[in-house]
């Protein structure tokens, strides 16, 4: 996994109006927890920005006041007006126990139903899995180059050494729909499920996720 360094401070006090004076000081109030006993402490806004929105999932290394921890973005609390960072939750990750988390897909090579007038399209942006750390990959490569009209790759087609997918098995990772225009199969029929199959399944897929 990609890796970033956070340092923060213990909080001394632990209540509404303490955080909201550290938030008017341009910190965060935050949480690690998944070790004996929770730490709560503050680290500076402008250091969530390589780990928010983004695509990928990063290992923390957190150094509070000399004391260091691996651990995981886990949750994050928003103004519901402002939009402002409230809270961040941190999950502790220990070497020797597995974790959960979600990886982005990335996509590799060409599907030959795109060639031929297909349109290819991710279905599900991450999977999520379980294992431990030094088995987690930087992100999911997904093989497209096999893929002609009409197919798809999907959770149950994916072995990764020492990693247990926790994804549904049946889910569609991606796929290669008929676009207008396709080619036309040997038979001289376009291969395609007529615009409203392909819409009606499309939206079938989306409403799995």
């Amino acid at each position: 996994m990609k890796t970033v360094s956070l340092s923060g401070s213990l909080r001394e006090n632990v209540g509404k109006k303490d955080a909201k004076a550290l938030r008017n000081a341009g910190k965060v109030p935050c949480v690690l927890y998944g070790g004996k006993e929770q730490i709560h402490f503050t680290t500076e806004i402008a250091n969530f920005k390589p780990i928010l929105f983004t695509p990928n999932t990063y290992l923390i290394k957190i150094n509070i006041q000399g004391t260091k921890y691996q651990a995981i973005l886990q949750d994050v609390q928003y103004h519901p007006v402002s939009d402002n960072l409230l809270h961040a939750d941190f999950l502790l990750i220990q070497d020797d126990k597995p974790v959960t988390v979600a990886l982005p897909v990335v996509l590799k090579g060409a599907a030959p139903g795109v060639l031929r007038g297909g349109r290819l399209k991710i279905k599900l942006a991450k999977l999520k899995l379980k294992g431990l750390l030094k088995d987690i990959p930087e992100f999911i490569e997904i093989n497209v180059s096999k893929l002609e009209i009409g197919q798809s790759v999907k959770v149950r087609d994916l072995n990764i050494k020492n990693i247990t997918m926790l994804s549904p098995a049946s889910a569609v990772i991606a796929d290669v729909k008929t676009a207008r225009g396709a080619a036309l199969g040997e038979d001289g029929e376009e291969e395609a499920e007529g615009e409203g199959g392909e819409e009606g399944a499309g939206e079938a897929e989306e409403s799995k996720e």
